[in-house]
């Protein structure tokens, strides 16, 4: 019994001919056998497409593949960096603006202000309010007409 597991070459039952055992190996490795199928059958239609064109195409093609496309990438990665500087500069000097609001400036200061805090703590500090009437002194002498 433990001679059969030593034994390096397993016969197949089914297999018990050479021809058969090619057989089994050239079916055992299909998706390879798959894969070069599809490839020949790419590569065929695609050169019998790139051969069906007119002279006028041929051509064309002849004249796009002439001429030098490096500089309207170049041109296009100038464009677009300078697009990305205008548009960090303008973020960064919104952050900057709204980092100095937060200075001690009167006016935001008085913006700031919690102004339902100090309506809050005087109502709860009624007792400590007073009272006060201003006269206008100037007015004094106009009447008011019925």
């Amino acid at each position: 019994m433990a001679t059969s597991l030593l034994r390096p070459h397993v016969v197949c039952a089914l297999c018990s001919s050479p021809l058969q055992e090619r057989n089994m190996l050239a079916l055992s490795n299909l998706t390879q056998t798959l894969e070069d199928v599809f490839k020949r059958i790419f590569i065929t239609y695609m050169d019998n497409w790139r051969r069906n064109t007119t002279a006028e195409q041929e051509a064309l093609q002849a004249k796009v593949d002439a001429e030098n496309f490096y500089y309207v990438i170049l041109y296009l990665m100038v464009m677009i960096g300078m697009f990305s500087f205008i548009i960090v500069a303008i973020l960064v000097s919104t952050v900057k603006s709204k980092r100095q609001e937060h200075s001690n400036d009167p006016y935001h200061e008085y913006i700031v202000d919690d102004w339902r805090e100090k309506y809050k703590s005087q109502i709860l500090n009624l007792e400590e309010s007073k009272a006060t009437i201003h006269e206008n002194v100037g007015a004094a002498g106009f009447k008011i007409s019925p």
